[in-house]
């Protein structure tokens, strides 16, 4: 009887599980390097996702500034300073009659100002800066004194139309010493010696293929 459970306990060994070798730890040891194989790879794609954002920012960019050189237009530029040119002319052609002086003083300042309104008013424009309509204007006095028009091309019907509306320098010193060089005579209204224009104005846009409301700058 002995024998037999001797017997029987060996036979049944073969069917029980057997005990863990030493392939188990280097089991462990391959799950680990995995880990760190799935770790180093997420690192990788983190990096080349930086990189590729990186360069989508420097692509844009350089997008960016091929676009804004596209709107540089050298013969929309020079037309620009031809412009500037007869504005400053209409306006000291009015010293004798609107503005009854016998100088007129126009900041260098104010006529660069007016250049870059008139390409920046002008770049949505069909025509460019050729359909402009410019009205000139001096506000003195509580009133807005009209001096000149000027079509940038006469052979062009207008698209749209600029009103400038210059105004005389109320700062410094300058309004102080004015009324030292105003002469008066029986027959004659006021003439001043000399009026010195601000370098700020104002600016109405007014298209005129289209109903859109008035555009007005302060600049």
């Amino acid at each position: 009887m002995p024998d037999q459970l001797i017997s029987s306990f060996s036979s049944d060994d073969s069917s029980l599980p057997s005990t863990p070798t030493s392939d188990a730890p280097s089991k462990r040891l391959s799950w680990s390097k995995l880990m760190q194989k799935l770790h180093s790879s997420q690192s990788l794609d983190s990096d080349s996702d930086n990189h590729s954002s990186t360069d989508d920012a420097s692509d844009a960019g350089s997008i960016s500034l091929s676009e804004s050189d596209l709107f540089f237009d050298p013969a929309e530029e020079a037309l620009c300073k031809e412009v500037v040119q007869l504005i400053a002319l209409n306006l000291t052609d009015a010293k004798d009659g609107v503005l009854h002086c016998s100088k007129l003083l126009i900041p260098e300042k104010l006529l660069e100002h007016i250049g870059h309104e008139l390409v920046h008013l002008s770049v949505s424009e069909p025509c460019g800066l050729r359909g402009a309509l410019v009205d000139l204007c001096v506000e003195q006095d509580g009133t807005c004194e009209a001096v000149g028009q000027i079509a940038v091309d006469p052979y062009l019907v207008p698209t749209f139309q600029l009103t400038l509306v210059m105004r005389l320098d109320s700062k410094g010193f300058w309004p102080k010493i004015q009324g030292l060089f105003t002469g008066r005579s029986p027959s004659s209204p006021v003439v001043r010696r000399a009026l010195k224009l601000s370098t700020g104005f104002r600016v109405i846009k007014r298209k005129l293929y289209s109903s859109e409301e008035l555009l007005i700058e302060e600049c």
